[in-house]
């Protein structure tokens, strides 16, 4: 048996696979950021809304609260379609992820509308930034999460535009899941922030 004969074996190195992927852990740390924001936004309504003595002011126009909760399932709505996207990319359907991204997008686009038309009522009738404490909280906590929303439209209006031209596949799955997180985000921060501003 010579030197030459004897089989050496190839030692290729192990791809480690990290428990949580990099885009998460980037996802959570902007999601970690903004909720010290809101978490700021909503402490500063509490105080001002508890330190009036009567909420809102009678002078001030009421919140349209029937409209603003239709609004609600909206918002919540696109959870769903946002939901089968993600699976159907899982299953590399990209042509399916598509269309429900598409319906993501739509009712993410119809819930900022709503919200706009309202604000312009409000405005009409005299609640405004400077009119009173009521309306500054007001538009700055509701406010702030529109651009959060506005965001997330942009952001989904994109990735739909690239996965009607065919380009989204299963190997894209991280950066969706990125933007879901996002979604999911500012769904769940609405769900805190519609029940503090319009029923409290």
């Amino acid at each position: 048996m010579t030197a030459a004969s004897i089989a050496v074996p190839e030692h290729h190195p192990v791809e480690r696979v990290p428990p949580v992927s990099s885009t998460r852990i980037a996802m959570l740390a902007v999601v970690t950021t903004e909720l010290m924001l809101f978490a700021g936004l909503t402490g500063m309504y509490i105080v001002i809304r508890l330190a009036s003595p009567s909420w809102p002011p009678p002078d001030q126009p009421r919140l349209p609260l029937l409209v603003t909760g239709l609004n609600t399932l909206v918002l919540f709505g696109s959870l769903v379609p946002m939901t089968r996207a993600l699976r159907a990319l899982l299953f590399d359907e990209g042509d399916r992820a598509a269309r429900l991204l598409a319906w993501t997008t739509a009712l993410g686009i119809t819930f900022l509308t709503v919200q706009g038309f309202e604000w312009t009522r409000l405005v009409h009738h005299g609640l405004t930034l400077a009119s009173s404490q009521y309306g500054a909280a007001f538009y700055v906590v509701i406010g702030c999460h529109a651009l959060h929303v506005l965001a997330a439209v942009v952001w989904l209006t994109v990735v739909t535009l690239v996965a009607r031209r065919g380009n989204l596949r299963r190997m894209h799955y991280d950066r969706l899941e990125m933007l879901a997180i996002y979604w999911y985000f500012v769904a769940a921060l609405w769900a805190v922030l519609f029940p503090l501003v319009y029923l409290y």
